[in-house]
């Protein structure tokens, strides 16, 4: 499926990419906790592609969930915007970004 690759091209490509929407509140949060640490991030605002279900249902065959935002770091995924900031408040995204 042309979606799933695309997903997996995007997470290989840049250390951090963060699948959101643009109108999406939890996307803005966990954005903001990257720009806190000064983190370059991929953002791919699924609500201006014209595949956004089919990247939706790679992202939930991946990550099982297709909400967003879905954050990848390095490869792996982080979770969601609860996620990325329970981690940016107890220290543990900025010890992740190190590696």
């Amino acid at each position: 499926m042309a979606a799933t690759q695309f997903v997996k091209d995007a997470i290989a490509h840049d250390p951090i990419v963060i699948f959101s929407k643009s109108d999406c509140g939890y996307c803005q949060m966990a954005k903001e906790c990257f720009d806190k640490l000064k983190a370059t991030y991929k953002s791919i605002d699924l609500d201006k592609r014209e595949d956004m279900d089919d990247i939706q249902d790679a992202l939930e065959g991946i990550t099982g969930a297709r909400s967003v935002p879905r954050v990848f770091v390095n490869g792996v995924f982080i979770g969601g915007g609860s996620d990325v900031r329970k981690m940016s408040q107890n220290g543990k995204l900025e010890e992740l970004l190190k590696k």
